[in-house]
């Protein structure tokens, strides 16, 4: 069975960021977990064809390979800087361009970086409804981080750090439970194939 392609996505404009910083992070707690390929993306590595498309179609090359990842992920690793108390415009308009059933019942990992504390509840009242909308199975804990938690660029307080591990578990916690379901699942049909051929020779 092939490794599962774990995305993990920064809305950040800025390269590089603790936003990054936040969601290599959580990528390498995740792998300590399962096994996985992994792959980041920055909101910069999509260039400027990201904002001029109003369409799908639009996309540049280096914008569409992004849209493509995030929509052929096994599961997905979102990090977004909390800008006026939200996530970034282009960081929603990439999300416009993904397929609204793309995501449907995909793992999704949220994180979010801030100036401050006053900023935490973005996960929850903002991320979490866009993810809802997609009907993607989004983990029980988000993970936070302001400016303060970082030191010299690397996530570095306790108990941010334990969120993470906690976040990390159950992102492969889910990543296993759908491996397995798929596993049934083709097993199911294989036998059913079976059954019918026999069926047939009779």
């Amino acid at each position: 069975m092939s490794l599962p392609r774990i995305v993990g996505f920064s809305g950040s404009p800025r390269q590089p960021s603790k936003t990054r910083g936040l969601v290599e992070t959580v990528a390498s707690a995740v792998a300590s977990h399962r096994p996985a390929r992994l792959e980041i993306y920055d909101l910069s590595d999509a260039g400027p064809g990201l904002g001029a498309a109003l369409h799908r179609q639009d996309l540049t090359l280096p914008a569409a390979r992004i849209i493509d990842a995030i929509e052929q992920a096994d599961a997905l690793i979102i990090g977004t800087p909390v800008y006026k108390g939200a996530y970034t415009g282009l960081f929603k308009h990439a999300f416009d361009l993904v397929d609204p059933r793309a995501l449907v019942s995909k793992p999704v990992l949220l994180t979010a970086t801030g100036g401050g504390p006053r900023h935490a509840l973005v996960v929850e009242h903002a991320l979490r409804p866009l993810f809802g909308f997609f009907e993607a199975l989004t983990v029980p804990t988000a993970v936070y981080a302001s400016d303060a938690d970082f030191v010299d660029g690397q996530l570095s307080e306790v108990g941010v750090l334990a969120r993470v591990s906690t976040a990390a578990q159950q992102l492969a916690n889910l990543i296993g439970a759908e491996a397995l379901k798929t596993e049934t699942i083709s097993l199911v049909s294989s036998v059913n194939l079976q059954v019918i051929r026999r069926g047939a020779a009779r």
